[in-house]
């Protein structure tokens, strides 16, 4: 397997946990507290973003890289993006607010959405990785 296919592996096998993990964390029924437990899945996605660019790039993502980043992306694709994070999680709180009173049904529909939502964002983010280093590893030395 070439050295690309194994980072596409490992950033596979990363989404799937964070996702599963992301699941499992909104499955539990916390009524009135969605939004704190939302903040807490989305240091968990911010986690997850770190150590993808990791597999990727072997390195941790600073501030600078962030910022040189978002400089080459856009602003609007940046903005765009952050307001459907956004969205997505003030949904899936909102959501999760009333499945709480569902019962086992509810909260299994709270773990699919949550653990979708992660590993959608997840995907994304491998893929843009994936072109960065594509690119990086295309050009000639």
């Amino acid at each position: 397997m070439s050295s690309l296919g194994k980072k596409r592996l490992e950033a596979a096998l990363a989404i799937a946990s964070y996702a599963v993990g992301s699941g499992a964390a909104s499955a539990a029924p916390t009524p009135g507290v969605e939004i704190p437990k939302q903040l807490i899945l989305t240091a968990s996605d911010i986690l997850m973003y770190t150590n993808i660019w990791k597999i990727y790039f072997e390195e941790d993502l600073s501030s600078k890289g962030v910022l040189e980043m978002l400089a080459e992306v856009g602003i609007v694709v940046v903005a765009a993006t952050g307001t459907a994070y956004i969205v997505a999680k003030g949904s899936t709180a909102l959501l999760n607010e009333i499945t709480d009173w569902l019962g086992p049904m509810g909260w299994g529909v709270s773990a699919a959405i949550s653990g979708s939502l992660t590993g959608l964002f997840g995907a994304a983010w491998a893929l843009y990785c994936d072109r960065l280093y594509f690119q990086k590893e295309s050009q000639p030395a």
